[in-house]
């Protein structure tokens, strides 16, 4: 796993740091941020992004409005398993799995996350008791659109405003991230895969999360949304007896380790097609 960076170590490491992060964490913040990454003022930055982190940028524009026109950059061609039967990675990112006990949590880092506190529903918590939560971490690097896992109907759409910590394992080990972070999400009603919950989480500096209103039908593979800048994270809950792991993806739970997936890759099956 890559080593944190001396700043993210800083903010979630040390004393001075985490009273910084009581600023920086705070939605306002990253709004303002982000106000300045939308003006032209900032094109400057984009040279500077691609040469840092070595972004490859075939099969994309070439030339930028602002710095989160080239942040949340659309590819010209997607290379998507629409296949049925098949559960697909949202996005491009590193995927982590963890088992849901069947008191309706699971733990990362030994931090635990109860369901009821992460959805703000005990109703809603409950129908996922024993089963998975895939995690999709997406770094600043990243492609940041993303789209629907599964063939299925929209129920309901919820948006929970927070703070909006760093996602980096470092922060994750320090505090409730996921539960305290600004996050939207949607249940949606699959034939395949029973009722799942998709929910996009907010991170540092990530100024929005820019879901398109749907409602009733929806399609693997459609693009759901996409994040401004900063890293973020695609969480899944699915339940139990619902999905059968890829052979990838099953070594992963629990475990606490990532790997690297693409938007549109085989994760799962239906038990049916397994």
């Amino acid at each position: 796993m890559k080593k944190e960076s001396l700043s993210v170590r800083f903010l979630y490491g040390t004393v001075p740091g985490r009273l910084a992060l009581k600023v920086l964490t705070r939605p306002c913040f990253s709004k303002a941020a982000g106000r300045f990454l939308d003006s032209r003022l900032s094109r400057w930055l984009v040279p500077l992004f691609i040469k840092k982190h070595g972004i490859d940028m075939e099969g994309f524009e070439e030339t930028y409005r602002s710095f989160n026109s080239f942040f949340t950059r659309k590819r010209r061609a997607e290379e998507v398993d629409i296949t049925p039967g098949h559960f697909i990675s949202p996005c491009d990112g590193h995927l982590s799995i963890y088992p849901i006990s069947d008191g309706q949590a699971y733990n990362i880092k030994h931090v635990e996350y109860r369901l009821e506190e992460l959805l703000k529903s005990r109703k809603l918590a409950k129908r996922y008791a024993g089963g998975t939560c895939l995690i999709f971490r997406l770094t600043p690097q990243d492609y940041h659109r993303y789209c629907y896992v599964s063939d299925g109907v929209v129920r309901r759409s919820r948006a929970i405003p927070g703070k909006l910590h760093c996602v980096r394992p470092i922060a994750c080990g320090s505090v409730p991230v996921y539960a305290e972070n600004s996050r939207e999400y949607t249940e949606l009603k699959t034939q395949r895969f029973g009722n799942l919950i998709q929910m996009e989480i907010g991170a540092l500096l990530v100024g929005k999360i820019c879901n398109y209103p749907r409602d009733g039908q929806v399609f693997q593979g459609e693009e759901k949304g996409y994040f401004e800048f900063g890293g973020s994270t695609i969480l899944l809950l699915v339940e139990k007896g619902k999905l059968e792991l890829s052979s990838k993806a099953a070594g992963l739970s629990g475990t606490g380790m990532e790997t690297r997936v693409r938007l549109g890759e085989l994760v799962g099956v239906c038990p049916d097609k397994a």
